[in-house]
């Protein structure tokens, strides 16, 4: 694999994506190309509110274009495993705007 700078050391880490559109999709990274696009296993996206705790929606095995891709982060996953979710509130992140 080459290219996608520094994604080379999140390959089979729990990482958290933001997407241009402002969705955060958080998966395991499998596999990436030249043009960034990764594929992501055991993925699920979180979807925020201000009314109601954070959903997460399940989304198994999926890819993200590399240029719908904002931010790529690792996540810890025992401080992750801390946060009651259900209670968390926030609003949606808008999209990125080139």
């Amino acid at each position: 694999m080459s290219g996608g700078p520094g994604l080379e050391s999140f390959v089979d880490q729990t990482i958290s994506v933001i997407t241009n559109d402002g969705r955060n999709i958080v998966g395991v990274l499998k596999g990436f190309d030249q043009a960034t696009n990764i594929i992501l296993d055991e993925s699920h996206e979180c979807v925020f509110s201000t009314k109601e705790g954070v959903q997460q929606l399940v989304l198994g095995l999926y890819i993200i274009r590399g240029d719908n891709i904002s931010i790529v982060g690792e996540l810890d996953a025992d401080l992750d495993s801390t946060i009651d979710w259900s209670n968390m509130r926030a609003y949606p992140l808008k999209p990125v705007i080139h």
